[in-house]
């Protein structure tokens, strides 16, 4: 079994070299790669000292790394990291245990840690709040959603489409699992804090309103239903409540007098229905693109018991 440590890196020289020190030891057969994207220090020359494979991605953005390491390396086995050394790398090969044995697609490094400055409480409170959401709209199957630790078969990684540019990428991992039901599982993990002189890249509210967004977008384009329904219901709901005086006037004096508003309430009634027809029909075109993306996934065989031996 080929196995592939995937580490995305933006300006890591202090933490780089102890995150692939800890993934040699505890995977040492592994292939360790790690894609530049754009540091401005010595991650580079500091990643190649300590052994790691070192190629580089000049469109700047996690998602635009995670989406080029998938095309670009191929394994049976892929552990995607991030370069900070803040997760546990020895957790690694009972996530790789249980993805063999169970014949799973994807194991989610869920956090724990009792270090603050490890897990801030702005980025917790933001984690729990997303991760509710995606749970509530596609399915409770994650307690940790952005998580940077997972570990997934070739089938998951060569079917995944990697279209976020961002630290949204996670939250696409997430939902592409979810949305073609894959076996899937989620092991409790120790997080720690940076080593000194790593400075975290995440934004709390710019890409927490970013991750967001693409919550949002997901839905529309894998729940296309259910959102064009309730925009439909909206604007339902708005047009006949500016409708209701206008039809007690004219029960009253036989007359329309607020003629500006029945056109208004009228043309927002037209575009609740065109909205709800819109979702009748994409909601056509997302089956056949899930049934497509099921097929392209079901063309490569899932990882056995007996490989990870």
């Amino acid at each position: 079994m080929r196995t592939a440590v995937l580490i995305p890196c933006y300006n890591e020289e202090a933490a780089i070299a102890q995150t692939v020190a800890d993934f040699r030891r505890a995977l040492p057969h592994a292939d360790i790669y790690v894609y530049d994207n754009n540091s401005r220090d010595r991650t580079v020359e500091v990643a190649r000292q300590a052994g790691a494979i070192v190629r580089r991605e000049p469109l700047q953005g996690k998602g635009n790394v995670v989406r080029r390491m998938f095309a670009d390396i191929e394994a049976d086995i892929y552990v995607l990291t991030d370069g900070d050394a803040t997760y546990d790398a020895a957790s690694a090969p009972d996530m790789i245990a249980r993805l063999c044995a169970e014949s799973l697609d994807m194991v989610n490094g869920a956090r724990v840690t009792d270090i603050e400055k490890a897990y801030r409480p702005g980025h917790r409170f933001g984690n729990w709040l997303l991760t509710g959401m995606v749970a509530w709209i596609f399915g409770s199957r994650f307690t940790d959603m952005l998580s940077g630790y997972r570990v997934m078969s070739r089938r998951y990684v060569k079917s995944f489409p990697a279209l976020a540019a961002g630290f949204e990428t996670e939250t696409e991992l997430t939902v592409h699992a979810l949305e073609l039901r894959m076996p899937i599982a989620e092991i409790a993990t120790p997080y720690k804090d940076r080593p000194e002189g790593s400075i975290s890249k995440l934004s709390t509210f710019r890409d927490g309103f970013r991750i967001l967004w693409t919550i949002v977008v997901l839905v529309k384009e894998e729940r296309p239903m259910p959102f064009f329904s309730l925009i439909a219901l909206v604007l339902a709901v708005v047009a006949t409540i500016l409708m209701i005086p206008v039809v007690m006037d004219f029960i009253d004096t036989g007359l329309v007098p607020r003629l500006p508003t029945a056109v208004l309430s009228m043309g927002l009634m037209i575009l609740a229905f065109l909205s709800l027809a819109c979702g009748l029909i994409l909601e056509t075109v997302t089956r056949g693109r899930r049934e497509m993306k099921r097929m392209r996934y079901l063309n490569i065989p899932a990882p056995q018991a007996s490989d990870a031996a």
